[in-house]
């Protein structure tokens, strides 16, 4: 991986990261995400557990992806004794993959979970996501479970 530092996302970077978490999660908008990342960045979001964002920046000062990535008290799969380190998003820029961005990402966020005192990492991604999928196990995560979501309006 050349020519890319990974570093904690700071202010400045909201922009880019707005529009970076719009291709990841699409069902809110740039602006939406922008009004959450202010308060994440300053670290006044209104969370139990500690998240922290990661950016990979290239050279020419853009974000090549990001990773956030937090603490919950359990995840499926995992000891039930101890905090464990989520990730709870992850994206990388598609001219970026496949270069070690992704992966340079998630080793500075293992760090930061053992940093906090957590044994193990956990994600999830959609089922239809297999890209992610391969993603995940070529760096070592394993399947815990599979599983059916449901919702219902009340």
């Amino acid at each position: 991986m050349k020519d890319v530092l990974v570093r904690f996302a700071q202010p400045s970077d909201l922009e880019q990261l707005a529009r970076l978490r719009e291709v990841l999660w699409p069902e809110s908008s740039a602006e939406e995400h922008g009004e959450e990342l202010a308060l994440i960045l300053v670290g006044t979001f209104p969370r139990v557990m500690p998240l922290v964002i990661l950016v990979a920046q290239a050279g020419d000062g853009t974000l090549a992806g990001f990773l956030e990535v937090g603490l919950r008290s359990c995840a499926d799969g995992c000891n039930e004794s101890r905090a464990v380190g989520y990730v709870e998003g992850w994206y990388v820029e598609e001219n970026w993959r496949r270069q070690g961005v992704g992966a340079e990402l998630l080793r500075a966020a293992e760090g930061w979970a053992r940093g906090q005192g957590c044994l193990e990492m956990a994600s999830d991604t959609a089922i239809d996501n297999l890209v992610s999928q391969r993603a995940h196990e070529a760096l070592g995560f394993e399947v815990a479970e599979h599983s059916v979501l449901y919702r219902k309006t009340l």
